[in-house]
């Protein structure tokens, strides 16, 4: 930045220059305010989750039961289908019924895209009562 030193003959003219200091100033503030308060906004809770202890509902009278195996074989009640014939095998087996509950039950080791996969089927086929089935607790 230059300074401006008039002398006795000049006249006193205005400096168009854009002071930034003020800027700078609150720019500086701003950023150790977020600094302090970014940390706060954080949520990092490690929840250890129990087990469901509910007691069972009982079983339907003839439940569907959508079966997904570790090397990703599809099974509707004990017949192989693929994902492709999962829609049309289960309107042939439930009727065409689309509020018929359907119980899903993936192997530990399925992978994550692949339950994914089939719940999306589901959807897509208009079934949206669908049941994740679990192990009891001990």
């Amino acid at each position: 930045m230059g300074a401006f030193f008039a002398s006795e003959n000049d006249e006193i003219s205005e400096v168009h220059e854009i002071n930034v200091t003020p800027f700078i100033d609150v720019m500086l503030v701003l950023l150790i305010i977020f600094m302090v308060v970014s940390p706060l906004a954080m949520v990092d809770l490690k929840i250890d989750l129990p087990a469901a202890s509910a007691a069972p509902e009982p079983r339907p009278e003839k439940p569907v039961f959508i079966s997904l195996k570790a090397d990703k074989s599809l099974y509707l009640a004990e017949q192989a289908v693929s994902l492709a014939q999962l829609a049309g095998q289960l309107d042939s087996q439930t009727g065409a019924d689309k509020q018929t509950t359907l119980f899903f039950q993936a192997d530990k080791q399925a992978q994550y895209q692949d339950v994914l996969a089939v719940m999306d089927a589901l959807r897509k086929a208009g079934y949206l009562k669908v049941g994740l089935v679990g192990r009891e607790a001990e």
